[in-house]
């Protein structure tokens, strides 16, 4: 088959390699039609080298038609047209029953200190081939691939095996009060439905990006927009009689522009042989941290930060003098996607459309694409906010 493969820092490329096989009775083959390049996927292309080895198949936002089914796969068959979660879990563990999917006990990569399996991600999560390919094998098929409609296009579906998802969870963990107020910083693919989702729950939407496509889009659903100045802080209190908003969802994460020393500790990690560069991204504090600092000075006293940005430091510094003095409430972690998916589907399904999944694509390209694609979406080029691959 052909798949999306890591080759180096800002280095991918289509190759042919193996098919996926069968592996246990509980896997499923699916053929994959649709698939998305993640803003997470940016993190591989620029930063996790010493986590990946050569030929690493790529992705984790797949949805497609059932191939081939194991014997102990219940829930599915041949022909059913399912969209893939982007973690892998089991469904009946202790952590799956409480919601916390993410943190699977049968699939937790335990030798790295980390949760649960993710397609397409790295060592750290497994290193399980991915779905930018013409094929997927889905472990634990019959909790992993949800069945969905045979009728309608990919994009209705596509996005519930993660951005939405993680946008619905972002929100959720905002705890943002009835009739409240939601900040959001960063307006890329998450951003949009962190945005599109407290509108549609009744929320002020008050979000903040650079890139003027990013917010205009946003504006379509009922934000109110502006561009990220020195001043936005300011700007933003004033538009709250001087609180900030009750919650503030970071959508940024570690790609955010911001301290220079941080930017210089990420080019230092990527030169040093994997060996040392392993423990340093483990133990340093790599991130830039300025969407995140900017989320806690803005949000009200006694409000909440809810992170969907990706982290990847352990050392980073955290204000905590002010996090307390403000009584500040933190939530963050990976999306457990199949906690929200059946608040998700009939929003989905619904023919108004009213999160604009059918609104979010700016590029649909062939597989072929992919590694033009990965570097025009890291360079927010041509209008880019969501690319779609197609095998």
């Amino acid at each position: 088959m052909r798949a999306l493969t890591w080759q180096g820092k800002r280095n991918v490329r289509v190759e042919t390699v193996p098919d996926p096989v069968i592996v246990a009775p509980t896997d499923a083959i699916v053929r994959i039609t649709s698939t998305a390049i993640c803003g997470s996927d940016l993190h591989l292309y620029e930063l996790f080298g010493p986590f990946l080895d050569r030929g690493d198949v790529l992705g984790h936002e797949p949805m497609g038609i059932v191939e081939e089914v194991g014997s102990d796969v219940r829930n599915l068959a041949v022909g059913d047209r399912v969209v893939v979660t982007f973690n892998i879990a089991c469904g009946h563990c202790y952590m799956c029953r409480r919601g916390l999917q993410s943190q699977c006990e049968t699939t937790q990569v335990r030798e790295q200190g980390s949760g649960a399996s993710l397609f397409g991600y790295t060592k750290l999560y497994g290193q399980i081939p991915g779905g930018q390919a013409e094929l997927l094998r889905v472990p634990l098929a019959d909790y992993n691939a949800v069945k969905v409609s045979a009728e309608g296009p990919d994009d209705r579906y596509l996005f519930l095996s993660d951005i939405l998802p993680t946008a619905w969870q972002g929100v959720t963990y905002a705890n943002v009060p009835d009739g409240g107020t939601l900040g959001v910083l960063g307006l890329g693919p998450v951003g949009q439905f962190v945005a599109r989702v407290g509108v549609h729950l009744g929320y002020r939407v008050l979000a903040v990006d650079p890139v003027l496509e990013r917010r205009e889009l946003a504006a379509r659903y009922g934000a109110e927009v502006w561009n990220l100045d020195d001043d936005i802080v300011d700007v933003l209190r004033d538009q709250t009689e001087g609180r900030g908003p009750d919650s503030v969802v970071d959508a940024v994460g570690m790609e955010a522009h911001g301290s220079p020393g941080a930017g210089f500790a990420q080019a230092v990690v990527g030169i040093l042989p994997d060996a040392l560069a392993r423990p340093a991204m483990d133990k340093a504090g790599i991130d830039r941290l300025a969407a995140l600092h900017t989320a806690l000075d803005l949000v009200r006293r006694g409000g909440t930060v809810s992170l969907s940005g990706v982290y990847g430091g352990e050392a980073d510094v955290m204000p905590m003098k002010s996090m307390f003095d403000k009584q500040i409430s933190l939530r963050m972690g990976q999306c457990n996607v199949r906690s929200w998916i059946d608040d998700l589907l009939p929003l989905v399904e619904e023919s108004r459309d009213p999160l604009g999944v059918l609104d979010l694509t700016t590029h649909r390209v062939s597989l072929e694409e992919a590694p033009a694609m990965y570097e025009v979406f890291q360079k927010k080029e041509d209008g880019c906010v969501k690319v779609v691959l197609t095998p």
